[in-house]
């Protein structure tokens, strides 16, 4: 299996796509409603964002469209695992869930459509108008 990266359930599996860079791909099908994968993250605010923005970090952090809370300062958060490299598409196969718990945020990336084995796992960013008009996104 040269060029691909499994995660440790053998159910992902990350590898370059042409155009896009590293992306994350099913090594076993998924039903609509499946959680591909739950990750960790950490929160940051947007003094941190600044700084943030400025590095290659920049592409991989995440902002939730499901929280908008005056007094809560966390503005994007990191999430860790193989979920940070599902790349965007117009017409996804997944979304991202968010649950809050006594731990701290976590992130899932949820089926949306039934995938086959093979198929790129793809979720829309919430940020797409953040990033630099260079980049550009191909589905």
């Amino acid at each position: 299996m040269v060029g691909k990266v499994f995660d440790r359930s053998n159910v992902i599996y990350v590898k370059n796509v042409p155009g896009k860079g590293r992306g994350v791909f099913a090594n076993v099908p998924f039903k609509v409603g499946d959680i591909i994968e739950r990750s960790p993250t950490w929160g940051f605010d947007n003094v941190a964002a600044g700084l943030i923005d400025s590095t290659g970090l920049f592409e991989y952090y995440f902002v939730r469209g499901d929280r908008k809370l005056k007094e809560d300062s966390i503005t994007a958060y990191v999430v860790f695992g193989f979920m940070s490299l599902v790349n965007h598409s117009s017409r996804p196969n997944a979304k991202t869930v968010w649950t809050d718990e006594e731990s701290g945020a976590w992130a899932s990336i949820i089926a949306i459509k039934n995938i086959d084995a093979d198929d790129e796992i793809t979720h829309t960013y919430m940020n797409i108008s953040d990033y630099p008009r260079a980049i550009k996104f191909i589905e």
